[in-house]
């Protein structure tokens, strides 16, 4: 499992969404959530592309996943 997303590309995210200021409680916040998201879906596209019979997890299944 990825451990990091670095703190600044999440403020820029942010920041492009339209927030003005962030602070450094909400960054961290959003990293554990995405995280939490990110391996959820992760762990969704393995199962879908040992259900298709392959170990690539490829496009579709990250689809599949995230519906």
């Amino acid at each position: 499992m990825v451990k990091d997303f670095p703190l600044l590309a999440l403020e820029k995210l942010a920041r492009e969404a339209g927030a003005e200021r962030v602070s450094l409680s909400a960054l961290k916040e959003l990293k554990l959530t995405l995280l939490e998201i990110s391996n959820k879906i992760s762990i969704d596209a393995v199962a879908a592309a040992h259900h298709a019979k392959r170990v690539t997890i490829k496009r579709e299944d990250i689809a599949i996943a995230v519906r």
